[in-house]
């Protein structure tokens, strides 16, 4: 086992993950609020399967829903890990807004809204579409 280099900067636990600016966004309410938040800031989001710790370059696959009636795919976001519902898979990563933009345009065809804290404590749905104009800007 490698010790730990000192004055080296140990990784933030997934419970940690959290965009003070997109939850505050949300809890107004407020779409250029979130917009803003998402483009300058990062965000939660859940995967089948978290990176490799030790490499970089992982990370890790993106859990999406596909509804089972109509086939349609969503984008689950998180203001904080804490948010995550339990029945979603427990892995969640965080991501730059850099690469929500790269996902939603690699997507755009399958993706057909995102949920931003789907369980609360104030969620929100947006259009990918939407969401990328808003990346963008």
């Amino acid at each position: 086992m490698a010790k730990k280099r000192s004055g080296e900067k140990k990784r933030p636990a997934p419970e940690e993950f959290r965009s003070e600016a997109l939850a505050q966004a949300l809890e107004k309410q407020d779409m250029a609020a979130v917009a803003l938040a998402l483009r300058n800031g990062n965000t939660v989001v859940p995967l089948i399967k978290p990176g490799a710790r030790d490499n970089p370059l992982d990370g890790g696959e993106v859990w999406t829903y596909r509804d089972q009636n109509t086939g349609e795919v969503a984008l689950l976001l998180f203001s904080d890990a804490t948010h995550k519902p339990a029945n979603l898979p427990p892995g969640v990563g965080i991501y730059s807004p850099a690469w929500l933009k790269a996902f939603l345009t690699t997507h755009r065809d399958t993706i057909t809204t995102v949920f931003l804290d789907i369980a609360g404590p104030h969620p929100m749905q947006a259009p990918p579409a939407e969401l990328l104009k808003a990346l963008e800007a």
